[in-house]
């Protein structure tokens, strides 16, 4: 199965997003940092998880750890909830230093509700609910709240999901295969997110988790299905749409805030990646 990175775009000020499908259209094999979990409120929906086919029925639940490769297959008729959100907006430090850590917690816990018992399921299904509802009202503090509403669901897994039922070689497994890739791929992004708007090198980049910058552009691309570079344009060009969309700023502002190295360069980049000049996505997503 190919593997390609995928990056979550926020729009608001915590790392979460949550949003209605309606499972018409395919989605390829892709995997991100971020925990996914979604639920089916319509239908039936067709999932790949790695190399399985699974099909989940109205009602049932099934998120996706950190790093965890999955598909979704057009499935019309169907309708689920998606929630995204990154491990870094818990305070894990302070509430979690006596525990297995987040990344291990959805890694080794049973990812489908058909395993749970009803009462984890219904109060799980509440609280991530609530979030979405929080999130479409927008009302004053909801950052505050929805925040809450996840520590909430962390608490209740901690406190009732089952562990996975796998063998130990299989745990072995794939720990070894997902986790140190995983943590390494993490560093990268989270040097790409502080430093982005930044000139970055490939030698500066690779020499952050020790890697040779011949071996880091294979691990780079075996593992993300992308070059850096393409990645790290494609991260800039998502800041530079989120600029535009939201801000009125010259363009070489935007161009500086997002990366890019003059105005000329982001417009030739911005054009060929979007199909749209930025002045024009500007006013189109204005309108």
């Amino acid at each position: 199965m190919s593997k390609y990175l995928e990056i979550p775009a926020f729009d608001q000020d915590i790392s979460f997003r949550t949003f209605l499908h309606d499972g018409m259209e395919i989605t390829y094999p892709h995997f991100h940092k971020e925990i996914e979990i979604i639920y089916i409120l319509k239908g039936r929906l067709n999932i790949g998880v790695r190399d399985e086919i699974i099909e989940l029925q109205k009602g049932e639940v099934y998120f996706f750890a950190s790093g965890e490769p999955h598909f979704f297959l057009a499935s019309p008729g169907s309708e689920r909830y998606v929630w995204q959100f990154d491990l870094k907006i818990f305070n894990e430090t302070l509430l979690g230093k006596d525990l297995e850590s987040l990344f291990e917690l959805f890694e080794k816990s049973e990812p489908c509700s058909r395993s749970w018992s009803k009462d984890f399921t219904e109060k799980f299904i509440h609280l991530l609910t609530e979030a979405y509802n929080a999130l479409e009202e927008k009302k004053k503090g909801y950052n505050y709240y929805i925040t809450g509403l996840l520590n909430q669901v962390i608490g209740l897994m901690y406190q009732q999901v089952p562990i996975r039922a796998t063998t130990k070689k299989q745990k072995k497994s794939y720990e070894m295969k997902y986790k140190e890739t995983l943590d390494q791929l993490n560093i990268i992004f989270d040097f790409v997110e502080k430093h982005y708007d930044e000139p970055l090198t490939l030698d500066e980049v690779s020499a952050k988790i020790g890697f040779s910058p011949h071996y880091f552009t294979r691990f780079f691309k075996k593992n993300t299905g992308q070059t850096f570079m393409q990645f790290l344009t494609e991260y800039r060009i998502i800041q530079s749409k989120f600029l535009l969309a939201n801000d009125k700023l010259p363009m070489v502002d935007v161009a500086e805030r997002a990366g890019f190295s003059s105005v000329k360069t982001f417009h030739h980049v911005f054009k060929k990646q979007v199909g749209l000049s930025p002045l024009k996505y500007s006013k189109k997503m204005k309108e």
